[in-house]
């Protein structure tokens, strides 16, 4: 079963205080179980000409479709999604199934244990 990608590129409106907003979608996340994962970022790099305006991105990751649905449709969503719209001055939605092309690299293995202390060499006996 293929992972569900729900990506948001927004530009919010200027008097508005995003780490509020910051806060609330990070708890809305935590609160729904069917997001398996999310991550968000604020734009420090891109052209203005190439960003067109837009500053964070925000994605979540689902395990499946119906993961999302039920996510879209879950009545903390609904409740945050009509604060969030309000801040909005513009915004970008994707909703897709991934597709991995490069997956993360297993971690390496641990290093082996150190070897066993040598055992005491017995002292020569004294010269007679």
């Amino acid at each position: 079963m293929e992972e569900f990608k729900h990506l948001v590129l927004a530009k919010f409106k200027e008097e508005v205080v995003i780490d509020d907003i910051l806060k609330g979608l990070e708890k809305l996340v935590s609160e729904v179980d069917t997001v398996k994962s999310f991550v968000w970022g604020k734009d420090i790099e891109s052209q203005e000409m190439l960003r067109q305006g837009f500053t964070h991105a925000f994605l979540m990751t689902f395990n499946s479709k119906e993961d999302f649905i039920s996510f879209a449709s879950h009545p903390k969503h609904a409740e945050f999604s009509a604060t969030f719209s309000t801040v909005i001055e513009k915004i970008v939605l994707l909703d897709f199934p991934a597709v991995l092309v490069k997956p993360v690299p297993p971690p390496p293995p641990p290093p082996p244990p150190p070897p066993p202390p040598l055992p005491p060499v017995a002292n020569p006996p004294p010269d007679a």
